[in-house]
């Protein structure tokens, strides 16, 4: 992936980050209302420019930036400058005046080898791809954590409203069936046990109403909204639909070794555990280094401190270059040790990503059975569900007329209600599905000058 530029990270953070997100293939599922509720698209854009865990990502960039200006350092050069300063005076060779002095000193040092310098320059340009990443990988974690959770939402509120709709038809068969016990037509047993029928809901839609108020409240988490005292939880627009996916395993797993921020992570990490080997390995060679001394005097007659006689004293500016090196002689095994862990270490990363790899394909192809799997129980219970209502319908009428016993109303009430809640829990699991078919196949975002060079 293409390193970001710092127009490219400001832009993550501002209205104009849409651009980056590469969403159609979780948007083509919803039509998308234009109410004041929210939709699954400004989820997303809320959750991608205030989730705290995408925040903290971002600082990981600009940190990652600063530790490669400190791993560059070693090959810039150094330079100080000192001025000493003083009174000087007593009885030394004629001399016995007292006086004050200053002068300049500068020192000016230079790297000219160092078997480290390449492996921490490299270093800290895989840090700023690796934090870059991270932040991928935030950014899809996160992305697909609110999807879930805005699937929740819909399904909980769905699910209530089925179960209360259901619970009005059995209310209308309690009225019936008092009606009919005050006009002397039934006995009591009939009007009670449509009144227990009834009321055997009321937890069921109250554990609906708690999923989603749950559902909501983590979605509001995810978004990074204020949650204080007066702080209003978000509401999702939009029903559970099914959308045909187009399923191609062999290609989409091409695809995803490609673009999936988690796989490239995995790579990174590789080549940073191999420069840091390398910088280990480094102390195997003389390093040397130049240095080039420079003394500004003012004034004359400035003794050296030490110094017995005028002849070593400062005559005038000076400067004097040298070079020196310094070469590990005998290995204690500070740097073998350390060379061995940092092997481990990558081959560690190496067994890592080749497992990561190869699971791409298998959970493609698990997600695909899946999905197919869902669309012909779906498909199954859709057509149950019209032959259910028919058959509710006839017995609600027949009910109401004393041709049918409360139990077969019952039942059919009972295989209405169990009918309609599989078809929407089948709608649900396949946008389920759906969502997770397009995290292992990296399709939740790329970006737009997205290249494998940085990859390899």
């Amino acid at each position: 992936m293409k390193p970001i530029t710092q127009s490219e990270f400001a832009a993550l953070s501002s209205d104009k980050a849409a651009h980056w997100i590469w969403l159609v293939p979780i948007l083509a599922a919803w039509g998308v209302h234009t109410s004041g509720a929210m939709t699954l698209e400004n989820v997303l854009q809320t959750t991608l420019e205030k989730n705290p865990a995408i925040q903290e990502a971002k600082s990981g960039v600009e940190q990652a930036a600063g530790q490669r200006l400190v791993l560059r350092s070693m090959i810039w050069p150094k330079v100080t400058i000192a001025v000493p300063a003083g009174v000087q005076g007593g009885h030394r060779a004629g001399e016995d005046k007292t006086k004050a002095f200053a002068f300049a000193r500068g020192f000016f040092t230079q790297t000219l080898f160092n078997a480290a310098v390449p492996p921490s320059l490299r270093r800290g340009d895989v840090d700023v791809l690796i934090a870059q990443q991270q932040l991928n990988v935030a950014v899809v974690e996160q992305l697909h954590q609110a999807r879930l959770a805005f699937y929740a939402a819909l399904y909980s509120r769905s699910l209530q409203s089925i179960r209360e709709e259901q619970r009005q038809r059995l209310e209308e068969n309690v009225a019936t069936q008092k009606n009919r016990y005050e006009a002397g037509l039934t006995d009591r047993s009939a009007f009670t046990s449509a009144t227990v029928q009834a009321r055997e809901l009321d937890s069921q839609i109250e554990s609906a109403q708690r999923a989603y108020a749950e559902a909501r409240l983590q979605l509001a988490q995810i978004m990074g909204r204020d949650l204080g005292q007066n702080a209003t939880l978000p509401e999702p627009e939009g029903d559970l639909k099914i959308a045909s996916v187009f399923l191609n395993v062999d290609s989409e797993a091409a695809a995803a070794l490609e673009r999936r921020a988690d796989l490239k992570l995995a790579r990174l990490l590789i080549r940073t555990a191999n420069e840091d080997q390398r910088i280990i390995e480094a102390g195997y060679y003389p390093a040397v280094v130049g240095n080039v001394t420079g003394d500004y005097i003012p004034i004359t007659g400035i003794h050296r401190e030490g110094s017995t006689s005028r002849t070593q004293d400062f005559i005038s500016s000076e400067i004097r270059e040298r070079a020196g090196y310094t070469w590990r002689v005998i290995d204690n095994g500070k740097v073998g040790g350390a060379t061995l862990r940092a092997r481990a270490t990558r081959e560690i990363n190496e067994l890592t990503c080749r497992k990561l790899e190869t699971d791409v394909r298998r959970e493609l192809a698990r997600i695909a059975n899946n999905l197919k799997a869902i669309e012909g129980r779906e498909r199954s219970l859709a057509a149950a569900e019209a032959s259910a209502q028919e058959g509710a319908r006839v017995v609600h009428q027949n009910v109401a007329g004393g041709l049918a016993s409360q139990l077969e109303y019952r039942l059919t009430q009972k295989g209405l209600l169990e009918t309609r809640s599989g078809l929407l829990d089948a709608i649900y699991q396949h946008n389920l599905a759906v969502a997770e078919w397009d995290r292992a196949a990296g399709r939740y975002f790329q970006f737009s000058e997205d290249t494998a060079e940085n990859v390899h």
